[in-house]
């Protein structure tokens, strides 16, 4: 990851949107880095240091995560449906 940082502009709803994208991605690498996956891992420790930027750049509460059960759930976390 590069250490230089640019300004962007985007609304709350897009930042949202990238921020539970990316929940979303570290439960999958999560799953990948427990079942031995090196790469898997430094990825994941990647997203959680931008998430963590996200949350300590925030002005307001971050809106909660939805959390879906049974197979809608499932297939969202997979990226299946929208």
């Amino acid at each position: 990851m590069s250490n230089t940082t640019q300004k962007l502009e985007i609304s709350r709803k897009e930042i949202d949107l990238i921020e539970n994208a990316l929940h979303t991605q570290s439960k999958i690498l999560r799953v990948q880095a427990d079942a031995g996956g090196d790469d898997a891992t430094a990825r994941l420790n990647d997203v959680k240091r931008v998430l963590a930027a996200i949350a300590a750049q925030r002005t307001e509460k971050p809106a909660r995560p939805r959390r879906s059960g049974g197979l809608a759930g499932l297939l969202r976390m997979m990226g299946q449906t929208g």
